[in-house]
């Protein structure tokens, strides 16, 4: 007998060595031992998931004549010849092979004949979603109301090309891409059996590529061993398939974060020397930059990734490096160069380019942490701020009119101070003028020409910084708020220059005024030095 490949040889044959798919299995275990079988079954899920296994397993179970529970015998003579795929109760047809409606009549006319040997006539259609839409309709009647010894078990990639009349007379269960973990351990499991000696880093290589498919896992497993024998390293999966090194993929994400951008030109120039595909280099990087987001929030339950326990320390140590949002831009920047990568004539340059604008992200520093320095550094609350100080007693026989006036005498020097933390209030607060003070509290008058910048001044932190300079000036807290004047304010007591309008014509003659006035098609409307 000729050399069988190891995703033929190691294929399951019974319920139990299905891997990584029980809440299907389950269930058909379930519904074989109950007796509670459906006439139609369709499979879906990505390529090498066990689609076309599971209903082969299922079809063996139901014509076994020694069955044990709900596992098929693989002794008898109907499970032999399925096995064999010599069975005249079990065809399966190749739907892109088989897709027209000729076919399919064929099929319709089929089903009324008795199974030749077990109690049904089983029909498995593999990548049924390949079938013409007449094809399809040929077969709904029969779908529906099939005869009593014949079951219906379809499998496809693509779900969504399957008519949805023939969806809603289908039980329908979708497998899983399986894990790492599963994928690593049943390999692991073959290499014994076959006495390959293959390392952990290898292993992890070869489930990182399959992507979640155990027979491209297998399939690469019975490639390595013709390439290198049975003795294989992480080293040999690499250059077979095109991979990064976890250590490579590990240390330019570390080169990111720090925004070293000599590492990364290094590991760039490594990588591109070995021959690699630098597409592939940006998607591992996603899933890089993706899982450390998620460990970022996960906290504790990090544990419950599809990953191993160092490498999820490592991913902890690199998420404490940066934050949500640094993160979050540097996966908007991969997703962007892996889309321009595709016509890209130079893909080296084009990964390089957004590698070093992704340091650049990794370590500038985000609007909201920069509002969080500012509030930490003027010692404000990011809330609209009732003062937080310990009180100091109020002087009950001085009067609140020495301190009005006192503000009044003071208020063009309290504005140039309150615009030292809050620039912006300096603009709006030219046209106020005190109003009341009482023991707690401020009236602040705005000029009724100016009352839309009200909102402006009551914005929470500008108020809270105005707040904190007059409870200062005052040597007690207080809280303000604005009134809108009935007319023009009273010019203030002071040898302060007051600022108000200014002669417009004299602007309107200046050069520099008079060409952004024309290049904009505008007006003064008003002028404040």
């Amino acid at each position: 007998m000729g050399y069988e490949v190891l995703a033929r040889k190691w294929r399951p044959q019974v319920f139990a060595d299905v891997v990584g798919q029980n809440h299907v299995t389950q269930t058909l275990h379930n519904a074989i031992k109950s007796d509670r079988l459906a006439h139609a079954y369709l499979f879906v899920g990505p390529r090498g998931t066990g689609k076309t296994t599971t209903a082969r397993i299922l079809a063996k179970a139901l014509n076994c004549r020694n069955r044990q529970g709900a596992e098929p015998c693989n002794t008898c003579d109907s499970c032999k010849e399925i096995l064999n795929g010599s069975s005249l109760d079990v065809i399966e047809i190749d739907g892109a092979s088989n897709r027209g409606i000729d076919n399919i009549k064929e099929l319709r006319d089929n089903v009324r004949y008795a199974p030749v040997r077990g109690p049904f006539k089983i029909y498995i259609i593999d990548e049924v979603h390949m079938l013409t839409r007449e094809a399809f309709n040929a077969i709904l009647k029969t779908l529906e109301e099939p005869p009593p010894h014949v079951k219906f078990f379809f499998a496809t990639t693509e779900p969504q090309k399957v008519l949805t009349t023939i969806l809603s007379r289908c039980q329908r269960f979708d497998l899983r891409r399986i894990s790492v973990a599963d994928i690593t351990g049943q390999l692991l499991k073959i290499a014994e059996a076959e006495g390959i000696k293959i390392s952990e880093d290898a292993l992890l290589a070869i489930a990182r590529g399959a992507e979640g498919g155990l027979r491209d896992a297998e399939s690469a497993l019975d490639q390595l061993v013709s390439f290198r024998g049975k003795k294989i390293e992480e080293t040999d999966v690499l250059s077979v398939f095109g991979l990064i090194s976890r250590a490579q993929l590990e240390g330019l994400t570390d080169a990111i974060l720090d925004g070293n951008i000599p590492d990364i030109i290094a590991v760039i120039a490594e990588i591109d020397a070995s021959g690699k595909d630098m597409q592939r280099v940006v998607l591992e990087l996603l899933d890089q930059f993706r899982n450390l987001l998620i460990v970022l929030h996960a906290g504790n339950r990090a544990a419950d990734f599809d990953l191993p326990e160092t490498q999820i320390d490592t991913l902890k140590k690199q998420a404490a490096k940066s934050s949500d949002g640094r993160l979050l831009r540097i996966i908007e920047l991969l997703i962007d160069a892996d889309s321009r990568m595709r016509y890209a004539l130079s893909k080296r340059t084009m990964l390089e380019t957004a590698l070093i604008r992704a340091s650049r992200a990794a370590t500038v520093v985000t609007i909201d942490e920069l509002m969080k320095q500012v509030i930490s550094l003027k010692g404000l609350s990011a809330a609209p701020a009732a003062v937080q100080e310990t009180p100091v007693p109020y002087d009950v026989k001085k009067k609140s009119t020495d301190d009005l006036e006192q503000l009044k005498t003071a208020w063009a020097d309290l504005i140039e101070h309150i615009a030292k933390g809050a620039p912006q209030a300096k603009h709006y607060l030219t046209d106020t003028v005190p109003l009341s003070v009482s023991e707690t509290h401020i009236t602040i008058g705005i000029d009724p020409e100016f009352a839309g910048e009200r909102s402006n001044l009551e914005n929470p932190r500008t108020l809270s910084f105005i707040q904190k300079t007059l409870s200062s000036f005052l040597k007690r807290p207080v809280s303000a708020d604005f009134s809108v004047l009935a007319g023009k304010p009273k010019p203030l007591p002071t040898d302060a220059p007051v600022h108000g309008k200014q002669d417009k014509q004299k602007y309107y003659s200046n050069p520099s005024v008079r060409s952004v006035l024309e290049a904009f098609s505008g007006e003064i409307t008003d002028v404040r030095e």
